[in-house]
């Protein structure tokens, strides 16, 4: 896992599941190209959730949006979701890549990631992620 940045999360982490549980956890699990992980900002203070709207990045640029449209550490449970590659499963250790997540942190799910189950329908969002999130998987 890499350090705390905005931007440049496109490396290789593993996640290393509790030693206590049995090998078959993670059977078949090397199938699948992707997973959902969920994990705790950890690093944060619970003194740094902002419950108001703001622009990202506090850039000016950007439209002031409520907490609920920023993805950050600010958010009330300071929870989030990735979608890592798996690279391989090595015993309880899983290989992946562009986990945006800080060395350290705990995760409390994950499973694969079923296409089925992803978004329906036309996605739309602003322009402004876009160009927020640019370099975000940049090497």
């Amino acid at each position: 896992m890499a350090y705390a940045t905005d931007d440049h999360w496109n490396e290789t982490a593993i996640i290393r599941l509790n030693s206590d549980f049995p090998p078959e956890v993670v059977q078949g699990l090397e199938e699948f190209s992707h997973l959902v992980v969920v994990w705790h900002y950890s690093k944060a203070s619970p003194d740094d959730v902002a419950l108001h709207a703001r622009s990202p990045r506090t850039n000016p640029d950007w439209p002031t949006t409520g907490t609920f449209v920023h993805r950050n550490h600010r958010r009330p449970n300071q929870l989030a979701q990735s979608f890592p590659r798996l690279l391989k499963v090595d015993g309880l250790d899983l290989h992946v890549r562009a986990l945006d997540a800080v060395d350290g942190t705990p995760v409390y799910d994950l499973s694969p990631y079923f296409q089925e189950m992803g978004p329906r329908g036309e996605l739309r969002q602003p322009a402004w992620p876009g160009e927020m999130l640019k370099d975000y998987w940049a090497d």
